[in-house]
């Protein structure tokens, strides 16, 4: 669903200023480069912005109604005079830059104006990206154009130098929160989501899965066995952790789970339990953190990011994992 200006405003303050700002001095750039990580707004800032120039009835001349035809039209993908265009399989080809440039020519269906927009513009092909330089250096003064992309030094300099790059923020935790509420993400599941990413497309996706759901039982559990003896842990490592985390992506959200334990722990012996995450297990962590130090804590937590460094240094993750629940159970950090 269509975000509103009030919605992204929250999201993007700085990107909707400037909007604002040359919507109402009629200074809007001919071709723009949207630049940020995946789930920061991108594309709805470009419907958005499209909705901003065409809505028959703009409150203040550039909030858009969302109910005039144009403003659903557009937010049902549909507007003749908007075009979208997306990587044909791996890559944006020459000949689907020809065809939009084939639209550039022509009049707008209902309107002189047309707007176009190209997502991750960094996939163009260097013929593609040759080819879209002549609208670039020639364009028509009733046109825009949205370049989207998560990897803007992918793109070919001459490109880069005729738009007006837009930059957009990573979510804050607390944006996260709001937006995954919006998306019907539980109150209890949303703070844990917000930590581990500010993609909202993907914590989206994990608030569904169920290998993330049976991750975090194997993090908690695993963190239960820690407190016993170092057989039993080595037992859970063997059974549970290393059938469910096989790849590396997987070890590492592992680790970032059990992180989280022991951030949560923090927070309660410090009176702010309002910032811990495993808000459905607060009962058990409550009496947990009465069991240990946050010394011992920051020793644990300590030994963890090591964990995540050595893996990312391609250390055998069965070696790294058995290393870690030792140094866990001592309570010291690696040397």
């Amino acid at each position: 669903m269509a975000k509103t200006w009030e919605q992204l405003e929250r999201l993007q303050p700085a990107v909707l200023k400037l909007f604002k700002n040359s919507i109402q001095k009629d200074r809007l750039a001919h071709a723009y480069l949207f630049e940020g990580m995946r789930g920061t707004g991108k594309k709805d800032a470009g419907l958005l912005l499209a909705k901003s120039l065409f809505c028959e009835r703009p409150e203040g001349g550039y909030i858009p109604c969302e109910d005039c035809t144009n403003c659903r039209r557009i937010n049902s993908g549909n507007h003749p005079d908007i075009h979208l265009l997306e990587p044909d399989g791996l890559s944006i080809k020459k000949h689907q830059i020809q065809a939009l440039q084939e639209e550039f020519s022509k009049t707008g269906v209902e309107s002189k104006r047309k707007l176009y927009m190209i997502n991750h513009a960094d996939k163009m092909t260097v013929n593609a990206a040759n080819s879209l330089l002549k609208f670039l250096e020639e364009p028509n003064s009733d046109s825009v154009a949205i370049l989207m992309t998560e990897q803007g030094q992918r793109m070919l300099p001459t490109i880069l130098s005729r738009c007006q790059t837009i930059s957009f923020i990573p979510l804050t935790p607390q944006n996260m929160e709001m937006q995954l509420a919006e998306n019907g993400v539980s109150p209890q599941m949303a703070p844990l989501l917000a930590q581990l990413t500010n993609n909202l497309d993907e914590a989206i996706a994990l608030s569904s899965d169920d290998w993330f759901a049976q991750a975090q039982k194997i993090v908690l559990k695993l963190y239960e066995v820690l407190k016993k003896n170092p057989l039993e842990a080595m037992v859970a490592l063997q059974e549970e952790w290393f059938l469910h985390f096989k790849e590396k992506e997987q070890f590492d959200r592992g680790l970032d789970l059990l992180i989280l334990i022991f951030k949560d722990l923090l927070y309660i012996q410090l009176g702010k339990k309002g910032q811990a995450v495993y808000l459905n297990e607060m009962n058990r962590l409550e009496q947990y953190a009465l069991q240990t130090s946050g010394r011992r804590l920051t020793e644990q937590m300590t030994a963890i990011l090591e964990a995540k460094r050595k893996l990312h240094a391609n250390m055998n993750p069965q070696l790294l994992m058995e290393q870690l629940v030792l140094k866990l159970q001592e309570g010291s950090s690696f040397v």
